[in-house]
């Protein structure tokens, strides 16, 4: 993907804050700095989604919550539910996590069904993928990706960055190589430079997801 300005990169970032100390006083941090940069979202777990909808309300940075996050160990039906009440409560984007355990001991069928079961869910709302690319095989980053993608999702992402690994340049290309042109593919985790970013956005990622999304942009040059 090809960026050419400070605002193209900017509308590109999911200004992401996961911790689980983050405070209400750092969501409505990352919300003003999302809207002062314009970044594409701002990416925070369920309980903080009333909040950042609130905050970013009338304007065009969306308010994106994961789900089954970090791990993706829990049922479809509860990522169901969970997904229905982050979209009731104004979520614009959803990002899930694959049941990874799953993956590794059946295969890909039941991941395609658990993406179709929130995609339902989800309607018009944006679906992201998490694989976690750093815990898989090649084989089984493409299996996954293809099920995601016949499955009706918008988006794959590398990674939730609660794992030993985050994105690698590596990962991105193959799953930019295996879904195509017309999908979306979500960098995230340890993504903190500028020059980091780039790399990801060459290899073929259409969207960033970083904490770092400030010095993403300080550091940026064109």
């Amino acid at each position: 993907m090809s960026i050419t300005s400070p605002a193209a990169l900017a509308a590109i970032i999911d200004h992401t804050i996961l911790r689980p100390d983050a405070t209400e006083a750092d969501i409505d941090q990352f919300c003003a700095e999302a809207l002062h940069w314009k970044f594409a979202s701002v990416c925070v777990n369920p309980l903080n989604i009333p909040r950042v909808v609130a905050a970013l309300r009338g304007s065009p940075v969306k308010a994106c919550s994961v789900v089954g996050f970090p791990l993706g160990a829990t049922s479809t039906d509860l990522k169901r539910r969970e997904t229905e009440w982050v979209i009731a409560e104004g979520a614009a984007e959803v990002d899930m996590v694959i049941s990874i355990g799953t993956l590794k001991s059946v295969g890909p069928d039941p991941v395609g069904e658990e993406v179709r079961a929130l995609k339902a869910a989800c309607g018009p709302v944006l679906l992201k993928v998490i694989l976690e690319t750093a815990l898989l095989t090649d084989e089984e980053i493409v299996a996954a990706s293809l099920a995601a993608k016949a499955a009706g999702a918008d988006f794959v992402k590398t990674s939730t960055g609660f794992t030993q690994k985050g994105a690698t340049v590596e990962a991105v290309a193959l799953m930019r190589r295996t879904v195509g042109p017309e999908m979306g593919v979500k960098a995230s985790g340890g993504i903190r430079s500028f020059a980091e970013a780039m790399a990801m956005l060459e290899a073929g990622a259409s969207r960033i997801g970083t904490s770092r999304g400030i010095a993403l942009m300080r550091e940026a040059h064109f």
